[in-house]
């Protein structure tokens, strides 16, 4: 079914709740802030209070919420809703327990907990405190909502936040199949087999991770995002264990550069991470309106613009952020001893060879990145 260009045409489906058209169109309504599929079941609005977009992202770039009634942000998410619990579909090449390993990287992570095999995540929806406990079925993922049954459309939104979560939209196929022929990534592609990045979808948390972790050590960038992360963020206590939510814009935005500094973070980082905030905060940053920006270089040149963030900051937030796979950190030391230990090197490469060797990764250096990563956990 080919696109619907005429206004009129898209108002007369609306009016007939016809969910063949359903993902082809979304009807956003002016005077609620809020946007639907066409089918949507609630009241049809006023012709003059309509305006029609081909995709929910576009919607949501230009401020509207999604619908709690037809749940847009969910549609082709294959999930399966019994409301104590959800099951989300997963690929035929994914690996829960190799997103585990990465997941589980350091014994001092503070926004999420691995134990036996299952993870177990705090998130907020609107003003909704959900604890989810994600583990891996026969089939699917299954997910349970500790602290009690949220309702319909927050279940909804964990199912996307953990589609999002784990990048299941992405089909890896063809990484897969240009991997196969190269001489580095096949054998990461069949010990890795199934392993996905691991998305922040948050943008402020994924640019302050990347900023707090630019020029020093792993351990000791997870020792500031955890004193961060428990002095500023939302803590939920449940059966004698703390969860904790990344600090919102807003609290940061508030902050002097002296706060972050008895964390033990530089002059230099407080500024950018307090700087971002206010940015955040105001909204003349955001990730939706990001989104909508489906070229790589224009992304990263919009990324770099604002202060702190540089070529591996911003490729950094560009692969773990959003779903562009062009993104390659090259001055990553990860990278480089990656490659050094996998080529039998006696010295790192150098970032001219490293550029020949990425050329064979076009449209998948991300992934390929990931890969790289992955193999210095071993």
């Amino acid at each position: 079914m080919g696109m619907i260009t005429v206004f009129e045409d898209k108002y007369e489906i609306i009016l007939s709740k016809d969910k063949e058209h359903d993902g082809l169109f979304y009807t956003a309504v002016k005077t609620t802030g809020i946007y639907c599929v066409p089918s949507c079941p609630a009241k049809t609005p006023k012709k003059e209070n309509v305006e029609f977009f081909y995709k929910s992202t576009e919607a949501e770039a230009a401020g509207y919420r999604a619908c709690k009634k037809c749940l847009p942000q969910v549609l082709g998410i294959p999930w399966n809703d019994y409301k104590s619990c959800i099951e989300i579909d997963t690929p035929k090449e994914f690996s829960f327990e190799e997103c585990l390993v990465y997941l589980n990287r350091s014994d001092t992570e503070c926004l999420h907990k691995v134990k036996d095999g299952v993870l177990y995540k705090f998130i907020k929806v609107e003003v909704q405190d959900i604890l989810l406990k994600i583990e891996m079925g026969t089939e699917r993922l299954n997910v349970t909502f500790l602290n009690g049954i949220p309702p319909k459309w927050a279940r909804a939104q964990a199912a996307k936040y953990i589609f999002d979560l784990f990048d299941l939209q992405t089909d890896l196929t063809p990484f897969y199949k240009m991997g196969a022929k190269d001489p580095i990534l096949n054998n990461l592609i069949e010990k890795y087999y199934g392993l996905r990045i691991i998305k922040i979808n948050d943008l402020f948390e994924c640019l302050c991770w990347a900023v707090i972790g630019q020029q020093i050590n792993l351990k000791f960038a997870y020792t500031l995002k955890k004193r961060l992360v428990e002095r500023y963020g939302e803590k939920l206590n449940h059966e004698g264990e703390e969860y904790f939510l990344f600090p919102n814009p807003q609290t940061i935005a508030a902050l002097k550069t002296e706060d972050l500094q008895q964390l033990q973070f530089t002059s230099r980082k407080s500024e950018y991470i307090i700087g971002i905030a206010k940015q955040m905060a105001d909204g003349s940053l955001n990730k939706e309106a990001l989104e909508m920006e489906t070229d790589y270089e224009q992304l990263k040149k919009r990324l770099i613009s604002i202060r702190g963030i540089g070529n591996w900051t911003a490729d950094y937030t560009i692969m773990k952020c959003f779903h562009l796979y062009h993104a390659f950190p090259l001055a990553d030391v990860g990278i480089h001893n990656a490659l050094k230990g996998i080529l039998g090197m006696e010295v790192k490469p150098s970032i001219p060879e490293i550029e020949k060797l990425a050329k064979c990764w076009i449209g998948w250096e991300s992934y390929a990145a990931f890969y790289l990563w992955r193999w210095l956990y071993d």
